[in-house]
């Protein structure tokens, strides 16, 4: 694609940038046919390369309007057009740098600056976010049922094992999953320890997605900021790595080096932190590959880290996998997690069109609802066509918005895992 950005924007790194990624568009269009906007409204401008079109116009000098501004909101960034795209387009990026510019020149409406601050101001702080969702919690009993489902109930976080293994990695305490799910990490901690390694939590806070996605960069740098230093002792210490159970917040994690690139005094502890992290389903491969048990049924047992597998004397249940975008667009991990549950010894049902995003999205379930909720319906009628027992995920996201159109159970995969891989 040829460019004709600003002269002043091209001396800019994020100008720079922005070329680069256009010129390697071909228009070629194979990316609207995995767009799940595109597909829903069948518009070009809400498909990947007709907002490739529109960011390109506004870096060349047009005057974005709000039509522009509205077009950019309703896409994901669920990047499976960059899964699909023959030409390496990095239009994940290109839209961060697209939304960041236009959010400077178009204004918001005020209740959209009142919604957007009040996301930023509570969802992203655990002890705000709880307070806001404890009195749902208390009356959720004489709510609706759809209501109902929409406010995760109190659950306990289960046993986390003392840490008691030369080997330590540091977890992603989150923000909204250790409100609403914080048995995920401690099971994650149990199927670790058995693996030999201990988990290690310490406090840090949000890992900065949110403000970034709602182009609030200077916040959303603070936040990372601070996450490094929280790390950087335990780092320090032989932390091996940063484990990461909800694949929203490892995709980006993965990209701190990147998005601190230009700050002198953080870019060399990002680069180092985005290189520690992990996927929790890429640290269990990697274990058990080193272990060099058979690729099948349970892992070790807890008194004999490295022995053999026992095939499971429970009931196998029927999992249906949604692997988040984050996580096999994103991340571009797949058929890990799958194999997991496999080898525990469920049985897996068939999904069709799993690579479309179920329309969480971080908050763009909030802020695009009705799009959100008809790819929730499609995303649902997909997992539940084969009848299965559990519905597993990745992301604490899309775990709370699935959870929200079902009566079925939605649980974090590795919860299931542990379930099942768990002595008798």
């Amino acid at each position: 694609m040829q460019t004709r950005l600003s002269a002043a924007f091209l001396e800019t790194p994020a100008g720079r940038e922005a070329d680069a990624i256009l010129r390697k568009c071909v228009h070629c269009g194979f990316c609207t046919a995995t767009c799940p906007t595109y597909q829903l409204l069948g518009d070009e401008l809400d498909g990947p390369r007709g907002r490739i079109y529109l960011i390109k116009e506004v870096l060349e000098g047009a005057e974005p309007s709000r039509v522009t501004q509205l077009h950019l909101d309703r896409c994901l960034t669920c990047r499976a057009c960059e899964t699909t795209c023959p030409s390496g387009v990095a239009y994940g990026r290109l839209l961060d740098i697209g939304r960041h510019h236009i959010e400077r020149v178009v204004p918001r409406t005020l209740r959209e600056r009142l919604f957007r601050h009040v996301l930023l101001t509570i969802v992203p702080y655990r002890r705000r976010f709880a307070a806001l969702l404890a009195p749902g919690r208390a009356l959720r009993g004489l709510l609706p049922a759809s209501l109902r489902r929409a406010v995760p109930p109190a659950r306990p976080a289960g046993a986390w094992p003392v840490p008691r293994h030369e080997r330590r990695m540091l977890v992603l305490t989150g923000c909204v999953q250790s409100v609403t799910a914080p048995g995920i990490n401690a099971a994650a901690a149990r199927v670790l320890d058995r693996l030999g390694v201990s988990l290690i939590a310490v406090d840090e806070g949000c890992c900065g997605a949110l403000a970034h996605h709602l182009s609030a960069d200077e916040r959303s740098r603070e936040q990372m900021r601070h996450n490094i230093d929280i790390w950087w002792p335990e780092i320090e210490r032989g932390a091996e790595a940063l484990v990461v159970t909800a694949s929203g917040c490892g995709a980006m994690i993965r990209d701190y080096g990147i998005l601190l690139h230009d700050d002198p005094e953080y870019a060399p502890k990002a680069a180092r932190v985005a290189e520690l992290m992990r996927d929790i389903s890429q640290v269990i491969a990697q274990e058990l590959a080193k272990s060099g048990l058979p690729q099948e049924r349970t892992l070790p047992g807890p008194t004999v880290p490295r022995g053999p597998p026992r095939p499971p004397a429970r009931p196998r249940p029927r999992v249906a996998v949604h692997s988040p975008c984050t996580l096999q667009h994103g991340l571009k991990i797949r058929g890990v997690i799958e194999q997991q549950l496999e080898r525990a010894g469920c049985i897996l049902t068939s999904v069709a069109d799993g690579h479309l995003c179920c329309g969480s999205a971080g908050s763009y379930s909030l802020l695009q609802p009705a799009i959100s909720r008809q790819l929730k319906v499609n995303k649902l009628a997909a997992l539940q066509a084969d009848e299965p027992d559990i519905i597993a995920t990745a992301n604490i996201g899309c775990l709370l918005h699935l959870a929200s159109g079902t009566g079925r159970p939605v649980r974090h995969w590795i919860e299931v895992l542990a379930e099942m891989s768990a002595p008798d």
